[in-house]
């Protein structure tokens, strides 16, 4: 699908954005561990949590849906029916189940997209190496053999937090407790904290022996239970900057005590100048005279592509530290904002772990952009072209059905023109 962004003052309107895609994988996984029923609600359906639960289906999980409420009857047997666990693009998917499998006493076989399964899976088949586990992956599929067991394991905590929860998932379901030590640099810790977090409210209790060393109680029982997943501080990103860029924004329903890494989108956006209020659960972004400044990319790498369009309208010149994860994402995400960037006159550059985004304040496309099949490119360079001096074309609008599948309808929600054209 190609969009075309026509570019226009937004008008000031109050937006509820989806439910956090972090958590809801969380919640979602966990219900399906836990004795008896769960309903989780306020669930927005995507790719990534629909894949999450046609795995955990074919996994003997018994998952309906009822608009945004999801009941789940959690896994009494685990019971695996053969077809391909097909986890589609989502890393979550495939990296929290990737143990979970690991525990059926048979050989599993996922699946996903090119790109997913050219992911870094170094952790796992190095843990599972160790313990005879077998773990094979050409560019198709993914076999991982039986059986995972307690212990003690060490791993690098430089590559993705999402090896860590799919660890502190599996492990907890096992006879005798295990030991988790996390090599530093120890990334995106939020994500893990998220984990600790839903984990206990279905009854299942990780602790810290220290910053870097987490202890897993054994046989563990998740207990089913009601929840409510809040909205999600990533997407919230893309709304924040169209607030500060073009005309302000009330944007919601937010927990200002959120545990959400992606949280840190508000202190970044204060850092550079944005004016921004709180009030019973909205945030309210007005436009304002941003400078430049060092942001840290290490807990909260989904914001880059936000902020590197972002800070096109810096005065100055914002400099992205530790942000080299973003190049084994959905796609080279430093890569995709720099190409993209300067087809709209931008000027971007980048060594492996830092990116440089100078003052453009005139955003003028000279070409069709390319959204790279990513969600959060596509999303990034949609609100930028809102403020832009011509029409911006961008080719592959489709990803954003990955997490967000209502964005372009919330965007023309605050009287942004938007026009889609099916590919020939």
């Amino acid at each position: 699908m190609k969009t075309i962004i026509h570019p226009q003052k937004n008008a000031v309107v109050k937006i509820n954005l989806p439910c956090s895609k972090s958590l809801a994988h969380r919640y979602i996984i966990c219900a399906c561990l836990s004795k008896g029923h769960s309903s989780i609600t306020n669930i927005t359906l995507n790719q990534d949590i629909m894949a999450t639960i046609e795995v955990l289906r074919h996994l003997g999980a018994k998952i309906t849906i009822d608009g945004d409420r999801v009941d789940i009857d959690g896994i009494e047997c685990w019971h695996y029916d053969h077809e391909i666990l097909d986890c589609h693009e989502s890393g979550s998917t495939l990296r929290f189940m990737i143990p979970l499998c690991a525990l059926i006493s048979e050989d599993v076989v996922l699946s996903g997209s090119k790109r997913l399964l050219e992911r870094p899976q170094t952790v796992y088949e190095e843990l599972f190496a160790k313990q005879g586990i077998k773990f094979e992956r050409n560019q198709q599929k993914l076999i991982v053999g039986s059986r995972l067991t307690s212990g003690t394991y060490v791993i690098d905590g430089n590559i993705s937090s999402q090896f860590i929860t799919g660890l502190l998932l599996a492990l907890s379901l096992l006879p005798e407790d295990s030991e988790l030590i996390i090599k530093p640099p120890f990334a995106s810790s939020s994500y893990v904290e998220l984990t600790i977090d839903v984990m206990a409210r279905f009854g299942a209790k990780i602790s810290y022996v220290n910053d870097h060393q987490l202890h897993i109680q054994g046989n563990q029982g998740f207990i089913g239970g009601n929840h409510q997943v809040e909205a999600d501080y990533s997407q919230l990103a893309f709304f924040a900057a169209l607030g500060t860029l073009n005309n302000g924004i009330k944007v919601g329903r937010f927990a200002l005590d959120s545990k959400q890494g992606d949280k840190a989108i508000i202190a970044i956006l204060q850092k550079m100048g944005a004016k921004i209020t709180f009030n019973d659960g909205y945030y309210e972004f007005y436009p304002s005279c941003l400078h430049g400044t060092i942001i840290d990319l290490e807990d909260c790498p989904d914001l880059g592509p936000m902020l590197f369009a972002l800070s096109t309208q810096a005065q100055g010149q914002t400099i992205f530290i530790n942000a080299k994860r973003l190049r084994i994402k959905e796609s080279d995400r430093i890569q995709a904002m720099e190409e993209e960037l300067r087809k709209l006159g931008c000027e971007i550059s980048s060594s492996e772990d830092t990116v440089y985004v100078s003052y453009q304040p005139k955003i003028k496309p000279l070409a069709a952009l390319d959204g790279h099949n990513d969600h959060r490119i596509v999303m990034a360079l949609s609100i930028l072209a809102t403020i832009a001096q011509d029409d911006v074309w961008i080719i592959g609008s489709q990803a954003i059905a990955k997490s967000y599948p209502r964005f372009f309808e919330d965007l023309a929600s605050a009287k942004i023109k938007v026009e889609h054209h099916e590919d020939n």
